[in-house]
Formats: C-alpha cells, structure tokens, sequence
C-alpha cells in the first residue's frame, strides 16, 4: 500500500553513499535506470578519475532557450551507528510515516521529489519550451572540489545552456519553507606560531604558546561578537553573521619540552555583506598582534559572494515566487549558514536558488536519526511539479532573441 515515490525514496537511501568510501557507482546505475524509465536523455561526465556526473535531460520544445537546472549530490556524511535509533541505511519508516536515514534530508530525498515531479508531469501529458536538466553530482560533502567545481568548467556544463539553478536548501521546524538566494564565504585558516624552545621546568620568554593564547584571544573575541549580534537582533539569522570556530589545535613533543611551534586551525564563515579584503587585514592585524613568527595561510578561501536576485522585476524569481504565492507557501528568504554546490553555479553567473521543500521538520542534516516525514516528501513532489510548470514556462528573455 506504499507510495511508489516512497518506496523509491527508500530503495536510494540504502545505497551506501557515504564517506569515505562511497558506492557513487551504484547510485548512478540507481539514478541512471529512473531516469531511462522515464525517458530522459543520460550522459555521463567523468569529472576525475572515479568522479562522474550524472546528467538527465528532459528536453524542452525551444531547446535555444536557457535551461532549467535541477542539482542534487549523491554523497552523504559519515554516521555513529550507536546514536542512531534504527540502522542508518536501512530506511526504516515508522508507524507515523517518518523514514529515518543517513540521506533522508540531505539531500536524496530531493533528488527522487525531482525525477517523481518529473514522472507527474509527463504522465500528464505536459511539455514545456524550456528545457529541464538534472545534474547527480559527487563529493558535495567534501567541498565539491571533485564535483560541481570542476564540472562547471566543462564544455558539457556550458551545453547545459543554464538560465535557472535549483539546489539544495534546508529543512524548516516551521510552517514556513526556507529559500536560500546566497551563501556565505567558507575560509579555512591555519595559524601558525613560531617561539623560543626549552626545557618545561623554566619560564621560557618569546614561546609559541604565548602567542597562540593572543591568537585565539582575537579569534574568539570576535566570535563572541558575531555571537551576540545575532542573539540580539532578531531579523538576523545565522547567514547574516560571521561564524568563527577554532576546530584544531597542534603543537609539542613531551610534556617537558617548550614547542617551537603550535598551530591552530579555524572555520570561518563569511556573509556576502562583508567585504573580504578587510577582513582578511583584520585576520593579518590579529596575527600582528601576536607577535613575530606569527604567519596564517589558507585551507580554503573562497572569494564569490555573487547572490541570485529575489525581485520581482526578475523572471526566474518573479516565476518561482508566483507559484509559491498561488500554493500559499510561505518563503522566508535566507543567506545559507554552511556552503552547498549552489555556490560553483553562482560563481559561473547562474541565478541559483537553495530550496528544499521541508517545513515541519526539525533540521536533521549531518545529525543523527536524520529523518523525513513522508507525506512531507510527497507534498514535496507536488510543490517541485508546479514550479517547474512555472519555471519551465518562463517566456522568452530579451537575451534570447
């Protein structure tokens, strides 16, 4: 008596596409046979060795029109089995509909909402001008750099002919659904302080661990800052803030040795408001102010804080919009806290929105017993069948001829 997008849903979330071993293969076979059943054009792209993107075509009427771009990643986050209520992989539905596993949020249950709104609407006869792609890309979790990074700088990406992106989004404890029209800029930093050694039973002057302790002052100093900015003013949310962690600490050989060198690593999160070359000198000044031997270098320092309009003058937002407004769904308009792919496509001039139709549902992603509601997916299929009505049917631009 099940679904037969539920039971789809299901079959994708036990392929085991986690890592660091993911079974990308299996998952392209999976995805690869949904999509012929469907009678969706199929090309793969070998990105690296090991790293394919999967791209399904429904082609549109006027195939020179821009294209519509559905992205979704086929990896998901390692997991602990041991907090988890039933096996990860297993998508387990309990006796109130909730289908718990690794995936079931972020983000295969997107993946499957595309291709069943796609089945909807062919099994009703549509067909629309423009046309509509699917891209299943690797490696989201781990940065896209073996992904959607180096796909969009292929020939075959450029074919695609993009007008409008979708990506993913994140999941709404409320009746509202979250829609995310930008990122923040992810800098990894590594802090490096160089000092005087010596043995541990003296006062050492000039030490690498004096300097850290004023690196990490500054740090977090700020961090608090960024934190009670956001505390206070509730017309914030976390992607309008700078969020700063330290994640690594490095540094000694022996209780009684006094380091020459220690090392803190930090994750840093940009909003697009904030200019970065100050604040890069900002980071400089700290390290400054540590004293000499004090040098920072990045990890990664990503530079694109291109945003994708959400006014109404703008045809992709103004289509997108109207359906949402005629189904009554309520938008809260966000910067994305994390990074998703959706930054690769801004990067490359595409309008891009992050959108996962979940409301009602606790923010599960990366966390454990992540799960989703099934009739929240289905109700998901229908919303994702409508704006691509919408978003599909987008007359022709004036750069379009």
């Amino acid at each position: 008596s099940e679904n037969p997008s539920v039971t789809l849903f299901r079959e994708y979330l036990r392929i085991d596409t986690v890592h660091p071993k993911p079974d990308y293969d299996a998952a392209v076979r999976f995805l690869e046979r949904v999509g012929t059943d469907l009678g969706l054009a199929c090309q793969k792209v070998e990105v690296c060795q090991g790293r394919v993107v999967l791209v399904l075509t429904w082609q549109g009427t006027n195939p020179r029109l821009r294209s519509i771009l559905l992205n979704s990643h086929t990896d998901v986050v390692p997991v602990f089995e041991e907090h988890w209520t039933y096996p990860p992989f297993e998508a387990v539905k309990d006796s109130q509909g909730n289908i718990y596993a690794r995936g079931a949020q972020d983000m295969k249950c997107v993946s499957i909402q595309y291709l069943e709104a796609i089945r909807r609407l062919k099994t009703e006869g549509k067909s629309f001008a423009r046309t509509i792609h699917l891209t299943f890309v690797p490696d989201e979790e781990v940065g896209g750099h073996k992904g959607m990074e180096m796909f969009v700088q292929r020939p075959e990406f450029k074919a695609l002919n993009v007008g409008f992106a979708m990506d993913e989004g994140l999941a709404s404890p409320s009746d509202t659904f979250s829609v995310f029209y930008g990122e923040r800029s992810p800098w990894w930093i590594k802090v490096k302080c160089m000092g005087s050694p010596g043995h541990g039973s003296r006062f050492i002057s000039n030490t690498a661990a004096e300097k850290m302790h004023k690196v990490i002052n500054s740090f977090l100093a700020f961090r608090e800052s960024e934190k009670q900015r956001l505390k206070s003013d509730s017309s914030l949310t976390l992607g309008d803030v700078t969020s700063l962690n330290m994640t690594m600490l490095e540094g000694g050989v022996s209780f009684n040795v006094v380091p020459s060198e220690m090392a803190a690593s930090f994750d840093i999160r940009i909003p697009p408001t904030v200019d970065l070359k100050a604040f890069e000198e900002q980071v400089a000044t700290w390290c400054r102010g540590a004293g000499d031997g004090v040098t920072y270098e990045f990890h990664q320092k990503c530079m694109d804080q291109h945003i994708t309009s959400t006014e109404e003058s703008d045809p992709w937002w103004k289509a997108f919009s109207g359906v949402c407004r005629d189904m009554k769904l309520q938008l809260k308009l966000e910067i994305f806290p994390a990074a998703t792919d959706s930054r690769y496509i801004r990067a490359v001039r595409h309008a891009a929105i992050g959108f996962s139709p979940m409301n009602r549902t606790p923010v599960l992603l990366h966390d454990h017993n992540e799960f989703l509601n099934e009739q929240i997916f289905l109700r998901g299929i229908e919303i994702y069948a409508r704006l691509l009505s919408g978003l599909a049917s987008v007359p022709p631009l004036p750069a379009e001829g």
